[in-house]
């Protein structure tokens, strides 16, 4: 849901160069960043809507280049997706655009598997674009117009045309196009393990339309569905928990309620599974100020509201999401707020930071921020304003935890590993490795024995580079691993576990 707003503003935008402000980095202080509130995070850096050749952002994603840890926002907008560079966030570059497939839209979402960014949008007849995000890692004289690597738009029967939004599963390697023109606006099913190849897989429509969607393999703390992949619904009126492991007969599982719905627009996962933080998009006259609710799904048979979260303002809530102790809430016209969900069990959460994109008010309107990204191991944060572009940020406080495999400065010792993230995992884990200065490097996974299982890597690591490692397990049993990293100077040692 949306309401638009064109100005003067953004005609003078289009005239601006298509590279990064020279605004650099500011810090928050006195709360304030650049003259935009703030609290406990800084601004790095800023891109308009007119360097990226744009009227109006929706949605945004983020993608680390596995080869070498360089980062990049993809950035939803109504003619297309921009690809920034990011790897200094002081310093953005603008790559380029992907222009719609068919029309403009003020809806637009994106999610990333194996190196593969997928695209769908509202727009009618759309379908779903694929881009081959290592094109990125050389764009001569950007910012470029690019071109998808495929298109996909379903089968006789099952044609999703415009879609809402896009869910993947990044361990199963199928993507859930949702609130699309096909299964009632449910779960349209894509086998995408070969990207450049989608294929329509399944439909679920049983609950009608789907506004957004998180799909997993669980590893949560209800045993009856250990091993399985499933998917949580935003329904509009419900959380609907469904089991996808059988992509041709999906099974409803449950329907969670909360008190006074409006909209229920999109949530996500605590790391553990344990919890689902819901956002509401329509739900002002149930409360005076923004509400995050919170759902227990220790049970998925029985979900049960578990508590609210309440804001300081009465912005609208849009979009969230969740790394290690933090949750991201995106809140439209309050902008980004962070909040500490460390001691969720306890039945309460508390606000930890917060960044307005949006100046003009704190209001319940759809104006400001759209959505976040918070998963770069840097640490760096990416936001989209509908007015306002592109924002680089970074919280006073470390947000990377062991679950969340944190890219740390080298110490006296001379390099730093990340813990592997996610952990447990069904298929694959990363860890990222820092040095000081350039080494062979060898990355193992052991068994429990000690016996070498797989071969991660071997090779020369520059200095100064956060290298991500990507452990594949798929031919390996459940249970416990270590991943060894031997360098010229130093040997670390991490432990993983698989579950199936």
């Amino acid at each position: 849901m949306i309401s638009i707003r064109y100005t003067l503003l953004f005609v003078s935008l289009l005239v601006a160069t298509p590279f990064a402000m020279a605004q650099g980095f500011t810090a928050c202080e006195s709360g304030s960043a650049g003259g935009y509130a703030c609290d406990s995070i800084d601004l790095n850096q800023r891109m308009s809507l007119g360097e990226m050749n744009a009227s109006y952002a929706n949605d945004i994603w983020g993608w680390t280049d596995p080869s070498n840890g360089n980062e990049y926002a993809l950035v939803g907008l109504s003619d297309g997706t921009a690809f920034v560079d990011i790897s200094d966030p002081n310093a953005p570059v603008n790559l380029g655009k992907l222009p719609t497939a068919t029309s403009s839209s003020t809806w637009r979402d994106i999610k990333v598997y194996q190196n593969y960014a997928f695209v769908v949008s509202e727009a009618s007849s759309h379908g779903m674009q694929v881009f081959d995000l290592t094109r990125l890692r050389s764009v001569p004289s950007p910012p470029q117009t690019f071109t998808a690597d495929a298109n996909y738009n379903g089968v006789s029967g099952n044609q999703p045309g415009g879609s809402h939004n896009i869910a993947i599963n990044e361990d199963s390697g199928f993507a859930y196009l949702v609130g699309s023109n096909d299964c009632a606006g449910g779960l349209h099913m894509v086998n995408i393990q070969n990207p450049t190849s989608p294929t329509f897989a399944g439909c679920f429509s049983n609950d009608g339309y789907t506004h957004d969607a998180q799909c997993v393999n669980y590893i949560g703390p209800d045993a009856d569905y250990a091993g399985s992949e499933v998917c949580v619904a935003l329904n509009e009126d419900t959380v609907t928990i469904v089991d996808v492991t059988n992509k041709a007969t999906p099974v409803l599982i449950s329907r969670g309620l909360y008190p006074s719905p409006g909209y229920t627009h999109q949530g996500w996962f605590t790391d553990d599974q344990r919890f689902f933080l819901v956002d509401d998009e329509l739900d002002h006259s149930a409360s005076p100020t923004t509400r995050t609710i919170i759902m227990d799904l220790e049970d998925l048979d029985n979900p049960a509201f578990d508590f609210f979260h309440f804001g300081p303002n009465d912005a609208r809530d849009h979009n969230l999401y969740v790394r290690g102790d933090y949750a991201f809430l995106s809140n439209y016209a309050g902008g980004l707020r962070v909040v500490d969900i460390s001691t969720i069990e306890s039945g309460f959460v508390t606000d930890a930071g917060s960044f307005d994109t949006y100046q003009a008010n704190d209001d319940y309107n759809f104006e400001g921020q759209w959505s976040n990204y918070p998963f770069f191991p840097s640490g760096t944060i990416v936001s989209s304003d509908q007015s306002g572009g592109l924002f680089i940020l970074k919280t006073t406080f470390p947000i990377t935890t062991d679950s969340a495999a944190p890219v740390e400065l080298p110490g006296e010792s001379g390099y730093s590993l990340s813990s592997a993230y996610p952990n447990p995992f069904a298929d694959g884990t990363r860890l990222t490795l820092s040095m000081l200065e350039a080494q062979n490097v060898t990355v193992e996974v052991l068994d429990i024995s000690g016996r070498r299982v797989v071969t991660v890597f071997e090779g020369a690591v520059a200095g100064g580079t956060p290298l991500a490692l990507n452990v594949e397990a798929s031919d390996l049993p459940a249970g416990l691993y270590l991943v060894r990293v031997s360098g010229e100077r130093f040997t670390a040692t991490r432990r993983i576990s698989l579950v199936r």
